[in-house]
Order: C-alpha cells, then sequence, then structure tokens
C-alpha cells in the first residue's frame, strides 16, 4: 500500500524544499523508529534519492521513500500539514494504527 500526501502537506513540503535550496528530485522520507508513548514513532526527513531496500512512491510531484519494514506499519497512511495558531506539523492518518498518543506522533498497532 501506497505512501501519500494531502495536497496542503505537499506544498509545505515543497516551501521547505524551497527555503533550503534542495536539489531536484529530493523528497520525503517516512520511517517509525521504536519508542513513544504508543510504541512506534513517525520519523520524517528529506532525502536525495531511495535507499537500499526502499519503496519509492509519488504524491503531488513530489518522491516519498519507506523502507520496506517501516511500510509494514505505515502502508496506506495519508500524511497532512495541519497550519494552527501556535505552528503547525504534519499529521498522520495511518490505517494500520490501533491506537495512538494524544499528541498523535506515535501509535499502535
Amino acid at each position: 500500500m501506497a505512501v501519500s500526501l494531502t495536497e496542503r502537506a505537499a506544498v509545505e513540503i515543497k516551501r521547505v524544499l524551497g527555503a533550503k535550496g534542495a536539489p531536484e528530485g529530493t523528497g520525503l522520507r517516512l520511517a517509525i523508529k521504536g519508542g513513544g508513548c504508543s510504541g512506534f514513532n513517525y520519523f520524517i526527513d528529506l532525502e536525495q534519492e531511495p535507499r537500499d531496500f526502499d519503496e519509492k512512491f509519488e504524491s503531488h510531484g513530489l518522491p516519498i521513500f519507506c523502507d520496506k519494514k517501516s511500510l509494514i506499519f505505515v502502508g496506506g497512511t495519508v500524511i497532512d500539514y495541519d497550519k494552527t495558531n501556535l505552528g503547525g506539523g504534519f499529521t498522520f492518518s495511518n490505517p494500520n494504527a490501533n491506537g495512538t498518543c494524544g499528541c498523535g506522533s506515535s501509535f499502535q498497532v
């Protein structure tokens, strides 16, 4: 199952890429790491090209890289960006999660 972005998330990622002067083809890496209140934390970063054992997706013209181990837990996830008066942040709609912490930055399966 693919990982995708909402239009708002894509706009924010493109803004960050432009501000950093990132090379053409730079995209988003999504991975998970153990920890957090619920067991797994989402990890996002900017990446120029896929690594060995990555799956590559495209959403709104942006590449998304996800290692196969993380994809087991985040396949089908939709990444959104929510801007509030206090800032903003990425949110994750993960069909594999059967519980999340209060802030939404960690999940359990």
